[in-house]
């Protein structure tokens, strides 16, 4: 997953753009970059890292401009860390574009040979959203042909790239002396949201992965970028969108309810925090109905996502909530560290238990959701040393048994704990006492609760399910192959999608 945003103001942008990144960090911590646009010139800057360590003074100095868009990069696809990965990224045929991504297209490779071989056009990286950039610089060429940018011409391009384009796309784009071009795919997998400010010199607008960035900034939101629709904003004439997808359906990824959205953030109408205490509520309803007797004495959430739904299922068992793990916040993320050694060794650097709310107690755990689970089993063996007297896990997503295509960087089939698996099993592996997991009609309906309009989603990771492109075991296999190489790890790595981002 990766965050983006896009600015159009009647000041400089470079201070809202870098601000805005600050508060997309959580989505992609690998790269950032922001391109500012003044007349028909692009001032970019961009490298690996965190945003704070991307951008220096005299950076933000060299990023003049009332218009431009940024990026935040964790990778699903192309070259891990490589410098050259990180967005936005640019073309100057037609009329100089810059492109900044969140997704995963599921027909790059022939979209990259059609490029290369038909289109004539280079590609520079392994990454999908080079590959978008050119399909949307070659459509914008062939509409219009006079170089001359118009509101017509952004529709049509993006129109035919939507016919071309197979996967999961939010999109921001700039196009030199024009304006700024944001579009979500035919499904809205992906999260894209729109904000404005009224000011004494006109109205202003930012374009956002999540609420979160439009809020905080001093926007107002405004509403989603739907399935499909295609905005625009341009100095000249002001805001248009259009839906430009032939057939249009809003089935949102599910995960980012989960675990991938700020629970500050509002999606599709539906506020994050909200879906995460129903997911704890019908957590609590699921243990009730099995007639077990867990005899909990206190639950106990894993930092940070997994607090809402915690806290609600402690309230309905009407048992005590504490907090028992703290964070450290200054570890490196655990799969990027060579050895599983050192990966498990890594998972007790960055949490550490409270001994005393765990000691001769039964515990009940709940995490967000539970992937490979070493991270699981860490954390229960955690919880044992600790001096519990019985450890109980809870994920308030449903079994994890199928990657995700659209924009997580998920394990290999094989990898996941889940696979071949009930939760008896899986409490065997982790090392519980008993594992209680969401069901998925339950973890549905905890965000259609808080916005009936949402009637389905996008679940493939728990059900196999994948809603568009051509995702056949073959393309799985792939895929799979691609993330092992681009790790350079052995294919027995373990790691729960907790602790992966």
């Amino acid at each position: 997953m990766c965050g983006v945003i896009g600015v159009v103001s009647n000041a400089a942008v470079n201070q809202i753009l870098y601000d805005g990144l600050l508060l997309l960090q959580h989505r992609g911590q690998d790269a950032a970059g922001i391109v500012t646009g003044e007349g028909p010139m692009f001032h970019m800057h961009k490298g690996t890292g965190m945003v704070r360590d991307v951008f220096r003074t005299r950076d933000m100095r060299s990023l003049p401009g009332r218009i431009g868009i940024g990026h935040c990069r964790y990778p699903t696809a192309g070259s891990a860390f490589a410098p050259g990965e990180a967005q936005p990224f640019y073309v100057n045929s037609p009329f100089g574009i810059v492109l900044g991504h969140n997704g995963n297209l599921t027909n790059s490779e022939r979209l990259r040979a059609e490029m290369v071989d038909i289109d004539r056009r280079h590609i520079n990286t392994n990454s999908d959203s080079e590959v978008l950039l050119n399909v949307l610089a070659h459509e914008l060429q062939r509409a219009a042909p006079g170089r001359q940018v118009d509101p017509e011409a952004v529709f049509t391009a993006v129109g035919n790239v939507y016919r071309r384009c197979q996967g999961a796309y939010a999109v921001v784009a700039m196009i030199a002396g024009f304006g700024v071009v944001a579009f979500r795919d035919p499904f809205g997998i992906r999260p894209l949201v729109i904000g404005r400010a009224e000011t004494d010199t006109g109205t202003e607008y930012v374009i956002a992965s999540e609420s979160v960035a439009v809020d905080a900034l001093g926007f107002s939101l405004w509403r989603d970028v739907g399935p499909g629709e295609v905005v625009i904003v341009d100095r000249e004439s002001g805001f248009h969108s259009r839906v430009c997808a032939p057939a249009v359906r809003r089935v949102p990824c599910i995960f980012e309810y989960v675990y991938l959205a700020r629970p500050d953030s509002v999606l599709d109408g539906a506020s994050v925090y909200e879906t995460r205490l129903n997911m704890g509520a019908s957590l609590a309803g699921k243990i009730d109905r099995s007639g077990r007797h867990l005899d909990i004495d206190v639950v106990i959430p894993v930092p940070d996502t997994s607090r809402p739904s915690a806290l609600e299922l402690a309230l309905r068992l009407n048992v005590s909530y504490r907090e028992g793990f703290v964070r450290n916040r200054y570890v490196g993320r655990t799969f990027i560290m060579p050895g599983q050694a050192v990966r498990k060794r890594s998972v007790r650097q960055k949490l550490s238990a409270i001994g005393v709310e765990f000691r001769g107690k039964n515990v009940m755990i709940v995490d967000d959701s539970v992937v490979r689970g070493t991270t699981s089993r860490e954390i229960v063996q955690m919880a044992r040393d600790a001096g519990a007297n019985k450890v109980y896990f809870a994920s308030a997503a449903p079994p994890v048994r199928y990657p995700n295509v659209y924009g997580i960087d998920m394990p290999t089939r094989g990898e996941l704990i889940a696979t071949g698996r009930d939760e008896d099993e899986i409490a065997a592996e982790i090392g519980a006492d008993g594992v209680i997991y969401q069901e998925l009609d339950a973890l549905c309906e905890a965000v259609r609760k808080v916005n009936p309009e949402l009637t389905e989603f996008e679940t493939s990771c728990f059900d196999g399910r994948y809603v568009c492109g051509e995702v056949t075991g073959d393309y799985l296999d792939a895929v799979e192959r691609g993330r092992g190489q681009r790790r350079g790890e052995p294919a027995d790595e373990d790691q729960d999608a907790a602790a992966a981002i």
